[in-house]
């Protein structure tokens, strides 16, 4: 059975729940400050680890806070990857979601000022431009004209100096 017997307690019903349903709402809601700074993959924990930094201004606090961006990153993004594979949409669906980028422009290879469209046409201009000497003489005797100059050594490195 119903309490409910006239307009006015349903009025008085209504206001009450309204009253809960607001206490509620700002006892658990917190207030974000959405800047063009702000990041989907931003969480709590990002702003301890970036609060630990500033306070100390320490290289492991700073590395601590790198880490926790690279890991919620990392989290964030893998999380939408698999919801993307397990929809039926595929990966283009992604494409939406990250910046887009234009692609390079790109011109025909042009031989006698007509395009190489075909892989035949292609072929043709490759294997005469570049082996037009294939069976032209050649005098090596102006190779000893060449003037000699001393080998240098090099001077020994680490693979890592080298990358």
């Amino acid at each position: 059975m119903s309490n409910i017997t006239d307009m006015e307690k349903l009025e008085h019903i209504v206001n009450q729940l309204e009253v809960i349903i607001d206490q509620a709402w700002t006892e658990n809601t917190k207030k974000l400050r959405i800047t063009k700074h702000s990041k989907q993959w931003w969480i709590e924990e990002c702003s301890y680890s970036l609060n630990n930094y500033k306070i100390s201004r320490s290289l492991d606090n700073w590395k601590k806070f790198k880490k926790v961006i690279k890991n919620t990153k990392r989290s964030l993004f893998d999380a939408k990857i698999q919801e993307v594979a397990n929809k039926s949409h595929g990966p283009w669906e992604l494409m939406n979601w990250i910046n887009r980028h234009k692609l390079p422009t790109i011109e025909a290879i042009k031989y006698d000022g007509h395009p190489c469209l075909s892989p035949d046409s292609l072929w043709k201009v490759l294997h005469t431009s570049f082996n037009t000497a294939l069976n032209c003489q050649v005098d090596t005797n102006i190779l000893s004209e060449i003037e000699h100059k001393m080998t240098s050594t090099w001077s020994p490195f680490f693979k890592e100096e080298f990358k």
